[in-house]
């Protein structure tokens, strides 16, 4: 192995581009496909790793990156030859024995080892955590790289194969369709295929003693993954979950997945985590009073808006988040609760007294997450929707859903497609509600 200071990559190769997150994704290739053996040991958090990465060079490539964090990295093939390589903070520096061509399709092996760790940055520890009893994944926006070697932006869309081998005992969930299971003497492997084009962040793995619980439907094949000792509670707040799903389905197209899956960790967890085809709650949000049932509705939305629908850049989180919160408030008009148009009222009148210092076009790496991104989203669509009228404003969604399926967006995209179906220029709205900081008129439905 060559040490990191004689492994150079190529100029531009160790940058995604993003205009936020530069550091994650990799220039100079595309992935088409990854292959990942995995073998955990719970007791003492030890994680074997063979990826197999099946890539697209969009140039010719002497040297290349892969973002990895932690892990003892034992050997790199690239097409069946040794290559060196080398670390530099988050990066997997290689030297293929031949150059790769442009447009040329190679397959890149790492064989790695270690205790997997959570990536740390300004949201805290992102990725693969340790439970009480088991394991989790959560990556948005940067934790991907604590699992396995990967290019680890959002507009790099896969597809997977994950095989996790650990104790018997134990369930793994992996975000994909499980295509085979495996007992040994003590271990069982558990293989899962997610063939949808796939961001990183949105790959998970969990690990835990679960019951399986099947739950209604709504047209689409749904079930869970819950400890025994909340399983009644869960039953409770998840009762409504056919209608949840059947309801988004008229407001934005068919689900775009083949089923759908919920996880509930026996920890409590901080947020709910999203995942392609899946979410995962913690224990803290099940307690049979469907206190939580917005989430569920937030979380659900997301398999549209975030990962059907991916961002091509982190600055449009918002087409994300402000969609998902949107989903919410309809939930609620819809089954019985406030309607949408009390819900931006409230929020509006909250908005306007915080500081007038964020555009959510593009609201800055260190407010992402804030809360005025989701909820300002949220207004923007409502007021949208005023503008345009409910029949034009619900097909505009489901165009959008539909014309950009396992995609990836922009806001300009949004913008000129509301424009097309408003039949008028949309500048002066969208300029106000995306690209000023100061909060416009509230909606007047």
């Amino acid at each position: 192995m060559s040490t990191a200071k004689n492994v150079r990559p190529e100029p531009g190769a160790e940058t995604s581009g993003d205009s936020y997150l530069p550091g994650h994704g990799n220039g100079g290739y595309r992935v088409r496909h990854y292959d990942l053996e995995l073998d955990y040991r719970i007791g003492p958090n030890r994680l074997s790793g063979r990826a197999r990465i099946t890539a697209l060079a969009t140039q010719a490539l002497s040297r290349f990156s892969l973002d990895l964090s932690g892990f003892t990295v034992r050997r790199v093939l690239v097409d069946g030859r040794p290559a060196k390589f080398g670390r530099s903070g988050l990066k997997l520096r290689i030297t293929p024995a031949r150059p790769v061509a442009a447009d040329a399709e190679f397959i890149v092996e790492v064989r790695y080892v270690g205790n997997p760790r959570p990536v740390g940055g300004r949201w805290g520890d992102i990725g693969w955590d340790e439970l009480t009893d088991g394991a989790l994944v959560a990556s948005q926006p940067v934790g991907a790289p604590s699992w396995f070697p990967c290019n680890d932006h959002p507009a790099d869309k896969a597809a997977y194969r994950v095989a996790v081998t650990t104790s018997s005992p134990y369930t793994v969930l992996v975000t994909g369709k499980l295509v085979s299971r495996r007992r040994a003497a003590s271990t069982t492997t558990w293989v899962y295929e997610r063939t949808e084009p796939t961001s990183t962040y949105l790959m998970g793995v969990q690990i835990g003693q679960y019951d399986e619980v099947e739950l209604d439907g709504g047209g689409v094949l749904q079930r869970a993954a819950v400890p025994g000792r909340l399983r009644r509670l869960f039953t409770a707040d998840f009762g409504r979950h056919g209608a949840i799903m059947a309801a988004l389905q008229r407001y934005f197209g068919p689900y775009p997945f083949d089923e759908y899956v919920v996880v509930v960790a026996d920890d409590e967890l901080d947020d709910p985590i999203e995942a392609q085809g899946m979410s995962v709650f913690g224990a803290n949000h099940v307690d049979g009073r469907r206190t939580h049932e917005r989430l569920a509705v937030h979380e659900l939305a997301h398999q549209w808006f975030g990962n059907s629908l991916s961002v091509a850049d982190w600055r449009h989180i918002w087409l994300n988040e402000g969609f998902a919160t949107y989903a919410e408030w309809l939930w609620s008009e819809e089954s019985g609760g406030e309607r949408a148009g009390a819900h931006a009222r409230r929020w509006h009148s909250l908005l306007a007294g915080a500081p007038a210092d964020l555009r959510i076009a593009d609201p800055g790496v260190a407010a992402m997450f804030d809360e005025r991104v989701y909820k300002r989203g949220a207004l923007t669509l409502h007021a949208l929707r005023g503008r345009l009228g409910d029949e034009v404003f619900f097909a505009l969604l489901r165009e959008w859903t539909s014309r950009h399926r396992h995609g990836t967006v922009t806001t300009r995209q949004f913008v000129t497609l509301a424009e097309q179906s408003a039949g008028e220029s949309l500048t002066g709205f969208f300029a106000g509600w995306l690209d000023e900081a100061r909060l416009p008129e509230p909606p007047r439905h």
